[in-house]
């Protein structure tokens, strides 16, 4: 559509934001709705409401990109790997796309991310960046001189079911993941992964919360995730070599993360200087939905 006008829509596990920018990235119009629990229908359904509300009130017709929480494979244009069980298996690209009546372009939600904070975020005007999501889960996403990468498989970015790289002893084997591995790098750095580490009782914001407030076994617990998470980003810097990381997720606002793990991270990463930047999102919990608007070029 030559308008420029887009919509991104950002499907998470408990709410579905949609948006509607302009060219220059204005938000025009927001809204925001509980996502159907287990039921796949009704959340192409929510989808298809959501676009043509924004569309009525607007008086205009505008591209949509959609993340969602796993990925399409190419293959058979069937869900796969996303922790929104009601989804896997099914050809939600074909179905949203004949509800909508037009061409709809999705990616996996931690590249959406990627590529929000890419474009004109945190990270903007850099060639090459990861984006990390430290939440419920622990996902990732390449963007390279304003691409996704999103690989022959789609799993371009999924650092979170790697294993957490130099394991102590007191590491291994390693948590139980419901990829059915054990130690990968979500069980050790997502919020639920944090909260079993310090020994259960607390959330993840509640242990910041005592750390700050001195509790020394929170502080203990806080600086074993920073340590974990040097190690975790070591490998991509090894691997990818990116000019930023972006952190994305509710633990990405622990401030002491961005000045404590650069440091730590120089033990395990392969250079004697070290330029990558590691930076705290620019437009938060709104990257989401910026980025699948960013799907599509401005017209």
């Amino acid at each position: 559509m030559a308008n420029g006008f887009r919509i991104g829509i950002d499907l998470g596990g408990s709410k579905i934001e949609a948006a509607l920018f302009d060219r220059a990235g204005t938000v025009l119009d927001r809204r925001r709705i509980a996502t159907p629990s287990g039921d796949y229908a009704a959340t192409v359904a929510a989808i298809a409401g959501l676009v043509a509300a924004i569309e009525s009130k607007a008086g205009l017709r505008a591209t949509v990109g959609i993340g969602i929480p796993g990925t399409i494979a190419a293959r058979t244009g069937l869900v796969k790997n996303a922790n929104s069980t009601c989804l896997i298996g099914r050809p939600l690209g074909r179905d949203v796309m004949a509800a909508l009546d037009r061409e709809v372009r999705f990616a996996n939600d931690a590249n959406c991310f990627a590529l929000s904070e890419a474009t004109d975020g945190a990270a903007a005007g850099c060639a090459a960046v990861f984006g990390a999501i430290l939440g419920t889960g622990v996902g990732g996403g390449i963007v390279i001189d304003g691409r996704i990468v999103t690989g022959v498989n789609a799993i371009g970015g999924e650092w979170g079911h790697n294993p957490l790289p130099w394991p102590g002893p007191d590491e291994l084997p390693g948590p139980p993941c419901y990829c059915g591995r054990r130690g990968c790098i979500e069980t050790f750095l997502s919020g639920p992964g944090l909260a079993a580490d310090h020994g259960g009782g607390l959330t993840g914001p509640e242990i910041v919360g005592a750390a700050s407030a001195g509790d020394a076994a929170a502080q203990a617990s806080l600086a074993r995730y920073a340590e974990r998470l040097a190690r975790a980003l070591a490998s991509v810097i090894n691997i990818l070599d990116p000019e930023a990381i972006v952190l994305g997720g509710g633990l990405s606002q622990i401030e002491a993360l961005y000045g404590g793990v650069p440091r730590l991270w120089r033990r395990w990463v392969f250079s004697d200087d070290i330029a990558t930047r590691l930076l705290p999102p620019k437009h938060g919990d709104s990257s989401g939905v910026r980025g699948a608007a960013w799907l599509w070029p401005p017209a």
